[in-house]
């Protein structure tokens, strides 16, 4: 009999914590796509899911255009390998955008001007950050008759990168910039709609697997029934099985063996929690956290379990993990800690540190 702790475990394995593969774009490839609001700390959660975790490995995919850190699939940024972000947006940008447009309303006469302005701009010069565009936006003020707020403008690139106009162009000194979409994103073959939302649901449960239709959609932002029919569309090639009243689709084989590595800290956005809704608690099989406020901390994981909030604070020459155990952690699991600490410090390179905070 299936626990919640076995099917936790098994997501390691889907979700390549507890099986690395080589590189960044890899990671992000198989995931299909991976939420990257912050981009410090999510860069982590792809480096995490490599044999040999290197700040350069996804610095250099996203300075080439190989991953893209782009708003697709929710109302916020995740990174998509480029092969991938045509059918995405095709697929989930029509659902999102209402979420975005409703607060550009006030803007809506001048959106034709705008768009025309960044493309314009983007087009003469790519690479551009958020502040550059304002500046450039700011000198046009006169003719697109709106003098934009950073709220306005940040919203703005969202609604151009839905639309599939803009999507990110190569980091400056680090900083995330944007570039024309077709500048950046080669031509690929198209898919109808029912081919897109199988290829959808078969690339989530093979990667974020075992899940559930409910974690599928609010994952991808679409309805029930779309993602039916995505499911019965890649049926043939996944398995499912009932546990606790609900039907969870995975990728064909069994349970995995225990995870390795057994510990790991992570960041609340990472796919290991944000990937799932519906059983998002499978990772919390003795119901230590709490369900009625979301943390806005991270996570310490042992053996697929969550213990502790995690708080991470990057001085100039150590990174400090402060933990919060939801119980108290017993010798094996503040092992396994210390080693996840050391490696993410080893990414980082800063000396790790790990504080154990009161519980009361």
């Amino acid at each position: 009999m299936r626990t919640d702790r076995d099917l936790s475990r098994w997501r390691l394995h889907s979700q390549l914590l507890a099986a690395p593969v080589t590189a960044a774009e890899q990671v992000v490839s198989t995931l299909l796509a991976v939420q990257a609001e912050n981009p410090s700390q999510s860069a982590w959660a792809v480096a995490t899911r490599t044999a040999a975790p290197s700040q350069e490995d996804l610095a250099d995919a996203i300075a080439d255009g190989r991953v893209l850190r782009t708003h697709v699939l929710r109302p916020t940024w995740h990174y998509v390998h480029a092969k991938d972000a045509r059918w995405l947006l095709e697929l989930t940008a029509p659902r999102v955008l209402p979420v975005i447009d409703q607060q550009l309303r006030p803007l809506a006469e001048r959106m034709p001007r705008l768009t025309d302005a960044v493309t314009e701009i983007l087009a003469g010069t790519p690479d551009r950050t958020r502040s550059d565009l304002a500046s450039d936006l700011a000198e046009r003020q006169a003719d697109l008759g709106v003098d934009l707020t950073g709220q306005q403008l940040m919203l703005l690139l969202g609604h151009l990168e839905l639309h599939a106009l803009v999507c990110s162009g190569a980091p400056r000194d680090g900083e995330h910039t944007y570039a024309l979409f077709d500048d950046r994103v080669p031509a690929a073959q198209a898919f109808d709609r029912d081919d897109a939302l199988t290829e959808l649901a078969r690339r989530y449960f093979t990667s974020h697997g075992p899940a559930t239709e409910r974690d599928l959609a609010y994952w991808a932002t679409l309805t029930l029934t779309d993602v039916r029919r995505g499911i019965a569309g890649a049926a043939a090639g996944l398995d499912s099985f009932e546990h606790d009243g609900r039907t969870f689709w995975h990728a064909p084989g069994d349970v995995p063996a225990a995870a390795e590595p057994a510990g790991h800290l992570l960041q609340v956005l990472d796919e290991m929690y944000r990937g799932y809704q519906d059983s998002r608690w499978l990772i919390d099989a003795e119901g230590l956290a709490s369900r009625a406020r979301e943390t806005a901390i991270g996570m310490a994981l042992v053996d697929a379990q969550l213990v502790a909030g995690m708080r991470r604070t990057v001085g100039p020459k150590a990174v400090t993990f402060a933990l919060y155990p939801h119980r108290r952690l017993r010798a094996r699991e503040l092992e396994s800690v210390h080693d996840a600490a050391a490696r993410y410090g080893q990414f980082l390179g800063l000396e790790p540190r790990v504080e154990i905070e009161d519980r009361s």
